[in-house]
């Protein structure tokens, strides 16, 4: 199915999900009450709510973390049923935890479907306003499967092992039809051949209109290594051949295609709008901590819109972008949202208000209930009823080595103003603590170009007096745990944090930028 045609049919299947939340809009607090029924129906006799029965005001049951439903988890991954919910968990997808290494979360079908009526919502407002983008392929950005697939006890996978799966039950056309780069590179478990492998693809596609990909850092590094292999990708893409640095078996589908490498011969490896003339639009992540990466992105594809991603966690689908409107509509026909205050009381989606800060609370068809996301939103605009959010930072990161307690939010408007100041435009930034004696907190920073430019001799000393504005902070350092900050110049700061979070065990797909880390090390990662 040739490509056009098969995003014209995924806009026209999107139509009822996209006139849903239309009508969503009209009637929020009557649409999430629906949806909270329905979850309490047709799960009342699953053992985690038994245990909750009876159940006469939905917020008196208890806000939970991961951690609570271990051993409901622990349950289902040994075969047995009706534990979270009534439909059968049909796998497991991975997500990095605060407490725990990796969570584990139950996907069911329905769990898949409330994730589909987002995304259908979303394609169809994107084709709706940029119908360029339906005239050819797009890449959606796919991780590498380093470990290899698994299994539970009981035999229930972990982890999707086709990236459409994502997409519901039309994923198996836009693989065949409509992505540029074919699902089987994520079983290529060597980084380097998983890359070249990818950039092949995506040389080959000279009709490329979408990239989509979760951090903008994914892209900018994915791109990096085009001028030390430009020659290589050439000549595989002449003879139809792929020929990757570390020799990774690769099941070759390749047809030569000798006028295209001619074409990319005369250009630039560096030179993105002249090797995708008819990329449009990127969507990645550009609120928060990936705002500075965003913009370096940007840069390098001067004539592309650049779309933030709205909200999603692998627990939930949050927000989506909606052409026009400051920030992602909540998908309020895709799961139950609450809503905690900065003084602790809860609202609901309808009750939001206008710059306004919130952490998101979820209540999902996968069998989480009132289950706290710590994702901070600031609420930005409306659509008719519908919030529209943006993601500030999370409330549960926070660094606590003497009881300084500094808080992810804190620090990044911390920085943000000492930036503007100072008039810095870094592409990277990173405050981490450091146990270097005398115990201190470096902040890690690459202006752009990596710039040189000698930082203020001010800068370090208000970065420190900025923080002490936290009482916590300032005990700790007028008792002497903690030394003055330290500010450290950094080169490829992006890329050898990518790495860096790599070698601890993080998928490429799952890396988010941090303005503010909980470990130590860092200093020796920005060395080498």
């Amino acid at each position: 199915m040739k490509a056009a045609l098969a995003n014209r049919l995924w806009l026209f299947t999107s139509r009822k999900a996209a006139k849903d939340f239309h009508q969503a809009s009209q009637n929020v607090a009557e649409t999430q009450a629906g949806i909270l029924r329905n979850y309490l129906t047709k799960n009342e006799n699953t053992s985690y709510l038994k245990t909750k029965l009876p159940i006469t005001n939905y917020q008196s049951l208890p806000l939970t973390t991961y951690e609570d439903y271990l051993p409901y988890i622990d349950r289902i991954a040994n075969g047995e049923q009706d534990i979270l919910t009534r439909d059968p968990v049909q796998l497991f997808e991975l997500s990095s935890g605060s407490t725990s290494a990796s969570k584990m979360i139950p996907y069911t079908r329905t769990l898949k479907r409330e994730f589909g009526f987002g995304l259908s919502a979303w394609i169809h407002d994107l084709y709706t306003h940029h119908p360029a983008l339906m005239a050819g392929p797009a890449y959606w950005s796919i991780s590498p499967l380093t470990s290899g697939p698994r299994r539970t006890p009981a035999g229930i996978p972990i982890g999707f092992e086709e990236d459409s799966a994502y997409l519901g039950s039309f994923g198996s056309v836009i693989e065949s039809s409509l992505m540029a780069v074919p699902n089987f590179v994520k079983h290529i478990q060597d980084v380097d051949d998983f890359r070249y492998v990818t950039l092949l693809y995506l040389l080959r596609c000279e009709d490329l209109r979408l990239i989509s990909v979760w951090n903008p850092t994914f892209l900018t590094l994915l791109l990096a290594p085009f001028e030390t292999w430009w020659d290589s990708l050439l000549k595989d893409i002449a003879d139809g051949t792929i020929t990757p640095p570390n020799q990774s078996p690769i099941p070759n589908s390749q047809f030569p295609n000798k006028p295209r490498s001619r074409t990319l011969s005369k250009l630039s490896p560096t030179n993105y709008p002249s090797i995708w003339q008819h990329l449009s639009l990127i969507s990645c992540w550009a609120d928060g901590a990936s705002a500075p990466y965003a913009k370096e992105l940007q840069s390098h594809f001067p004539n592309v819109i650049i779309q933030p991603k709205g909200l999603l966690a692998t627990e939930a689908f949050i927000s989506f972008p909606l052409t026009g409107y400051d920030g992602g509509a909540l998908a309020v026909t895709s799961h139950y949202f609450e809503f905690l205050a900065e003084n602790g009381d809860i609202f609901l989606a309808h009750q939001l208000e206008k710059e306004k800060k919130y952490s998101v609370i979820v209540t999902t068809g996968g069998g989480l209930y009132r289950y706290q996301l710590n994702d901070i939103v600031e609420v930005t605009d409306f659509y008719n009823q519908i919030p529209c959010v943006k993601f500030i930072g999370k409330a549960d990161k926070v660094s606590d080595f003497f009881g300084e307690k500094l808080n992810e939010q804190f620090v990044a408007g911390v920085l943000k103003e000492l930036f503007a100041k100072h008039n810095l435009n870094p592409t990277f930034y990173m405050l981490a603590p450091d146990d270097t004696p005398p115990f201190h907190y470096t902040l890690y920073i690459e202006l752009a170009g990596n710039s040189t430019t000698q930082l203020s001799d001010h800068l370090t000393t208000e970065l420190d007096n900025s923080l002490r504005t936290n009482f916590h902070y300032d005990y700790c350092r007028r008792l002497g745990q903690l030394a003055e900050t330290q500010t450290v110049q950094v080169k490829d700061g992006g890329a050898a944090y990518i790495r860096a979070c790599q070698g601890r065990g993080q998928k490429l797909g799952d890396i988010k930028p941090s303005v503010l880390q909980r470990s130590t090390g860092w200093g020796d990662v920005f060395k080498s």
